[in-house]
């Protein structure tokens, strides 16, 4: 009899919930976080879908069936890792927010990769790259044709238009940079010498520093087919030059808001008497003389820029008529 009330007060209790004590807490943040921030969780519930992840987590986690409820730890534990788990072309998030306040959006994405830094890139045109309306020379028109017939009207307004164009250059850059006529024909004069002669002596290094990057690349070029043929070349400048005259200006605006936004075109025509000699490997002169002035027309176009800090002139190309 006493086993047999032994055997039932056993089965009694066998059918009551088993209730286990919660852990000790982990010396851990983390699983003191997670012991912490969840409660007991029933047998009957389903736990899939507990934690909101871009992982698939319902296969892992599956509905537990039965009556006892457990402290589920380690479940909970790899819902806490997996739901906080960042996919490397994400930027680290914030820390969980409370239930109190609901998380913003911005703080649940970003597009920023992890360790990325915003830069602002600021791109600097150093030189629009071409001549800008190249001066060519126009046909003459008669005095009659010019104002007494249809064409000569329509040639007249477009010779007004290109004067009216070339004066307001020349406005703007002497309102920025306090340009004269006398001052820029020396310092253009000065250029052109230089140029020649470093050019004479195949010198592409310093040629670099005096040109935009289009004409000295077309200079680098010019070199290349010259050296093929002569060895070295002897020029000489006769100063003072027979004439300089300005032929063109022009005005490149970046900046329809902005008017000072610019890069301005001065085309000069020099007239100049030049000594010349080339010579093949064996230093004969297969080419010019010497001893022996030449008058010679140069058409080029310099070019300065009107918002660059130290910006000074350089030969952007050359013109053939």
């Amino acid at each position: 009899m006493a086993l047999a009330r032994l055997g039932h007060a056993l089965t009694r209790r066998f059918r009551h919930p088993l209730l286990l004590h919660p852990p000790p807490p982990s010396p851990t943040v983390h699983h003191a976080a997670v012991a912490h921030s969840f409660a007991l969780i029933p047998a009957s519930t389903c736990a899939r879908g507990f934690a909101s992840s871009s992982y698939n987590v319902g296969g892992v986690i599956s509905c537990y069936q039965g009556r006892s409820p457990v402290y589920t730890v380690k479940v909970l534990e790899l819902l806490f890792q997996t739901n906080h788990t960042r996919s490397m072309s994400t930027a680290a998030q914030a820390e969980p927010p409370s239930s109190s306040k609901p998380p913003a959006v911005s703080q649940t994405s970003s597009k920023v990769p992890v360790g990325a830094r915003k830069v602002g890139l600021k791109v600097v045109m150093m030189s629009p790259g071409f001549i800008y309306e190249p001066y060519s020379i126009r046909e003459p028109i008669s005095f009659w044709k010019r104002w007494f017939t249809p064409s000569g009207w329509r040639r007249t307004k477009e010779d007004v238009i290109l004067e009216m164009k070339s004066a307001y250059a020349v406005s703007r850059l002497r309102k920025k940079t306090g340009y004269t006529k006398k001052q820029f024909y020396d310092q253009a004069f000065k250029i052109y010498k230089e140029v020649n002669t470093l050019m004479a002596r195949g010198d592409i290094s310093t040629l670099r520093k005096m040109m935009t990057e289009r004409m000295h690349s077309i200079i680098k070029n010019e070199l290349k087919k010259r050296q093929s043929m002569w060895s070295s070349v002897s020029w000489e400048l006769v100063e003072p030059a027979v004439s300089i005259r300005t032929l063109r200006a022009r005005m490149i605006g970046l900046d329809k808001n902005d008017l000072d936004k610019a890069f301005v075109q001065l085309t000069l025509e020099f007239v100049t008497k030049q000594k010349f000699e080339a010579y093949n490997s064996k230093g004969e002169v297969v080419s010019g003389n010497n001893s022996k002035e030449v008058l010679v027309k140069d058409i080029w176009v310099f070019e300065r820029s009107l918002f660059h800090s130290g910006a000074y002139w350089r030969v952007c190309g050359r013109i053939t008529l």
